[in-house]
């Protein structure tokens, strides 16, 4: 006489199978994440602020001249003609329960020169999103910026405690995805016919780092940012290597 299957399978079963043989996730001793707050983010380079009106002007001069069209292409905005429409999207920005916004202020000159948002906040889930970022040309390819990414992702990660980080962008912005990739987070997928903003489709791209990807990741940060990794002319020695290491064929 056979043995009842479900005896079987209770003997065999592992951490990730369950009585009927089926693979499930790793288990989770899991806390709701925190909200996050308006607060301000310091760093050694750069801060990031909760922005409001005392920002509009320096964005304005940072990311609204004639020859700034290019900074919002991939944005759902168009480059604001004047002081006030910065002034509206500062003002829709600071007043959204749904994300944060923040300014983000060089130390050095105190003035801001971009702006970035953590949004599609799920804390019961762990998950939230880096978007909206904006970074003036003075800011674009430099330590603060990665510094930026850096300080965004401690808070999340080690002041709300959350397990998941998205970075999402127009699957046609190279330079966007490039920069995922640079600081660590992994491609999913593309999300096609996603979206629709100016009149015109958006395939999505999807990247995340997750809260187990995130020591490696705060290592490869720290080492760097540290002031050993760039020469006199400020100069990097090293090229940051956060993403993990090819598989071996």
């Amino acid at each position: 006489m056979s043995r009842p299957v479900g005896v079987q399978l209770s003997a065999t079963r592992t951490r990730d199978t369950n009585d009927h043989g089926q693979r499930i996730g790793r288990p989770v001793d899991w806390t709701p994440a925190k909200t996050p707050r308006p607060v301000t983010l310091e760093g050694k380079g750069v801060r990031l602020e909760p922005i409001g009106p005392q920002h509009v002007d320096d964005l304005v001069a940072a990311v609204c001249g004639r020859d700034d069209d290019a900074l919002w292409t991939y944005l759902f905005w168009d480059r604001p003609a004047d002081r006030d429409e910065m002034a509206a999207i500062v003002e829709r920005g600071a007043a959204d329960d749904g994300q944060v916004m923040f300014a983000i202020v060089p130390t050095e000159t105190g003035r801001a020169i971009g702006f970035c948002s953590l949004m599609r906040i799920d804390p019961a889930m762990g998950s939230i999103e880096v978007g909206g970022i904006n970074y003036g040309r003075r800011l674009q390819r430099s330590r603060a910026a990665t510094e930026v990414q850096a300080l965004l992702m401690r808070h999340v990660f080690d002041d709300l405690g959350y397990r998941r980080y998205e970075w999402k962008c127009d699957s046609l912005n190279a330079p966007s995805r490039r920069a995922a990739v640079r600081l660590g987070f992994i491609w999913e997928g593309r999300f096609r016919n996603a979206v629709v903003y100016k009149g015109r489709n958006r395939d999505t791209d999807w990247f995340s780092i997750t809260d187990l990807e995130w020591p490696r990741v705060s290592t490869a940060l720290d080492e760097w940012l540290d002031d050993r990794n760039f020469d006199s002319m400020g100069r990097q020695r090293a090229r940051l290597a956060a993403r993990p290491p090819e598989p071996e064929k």
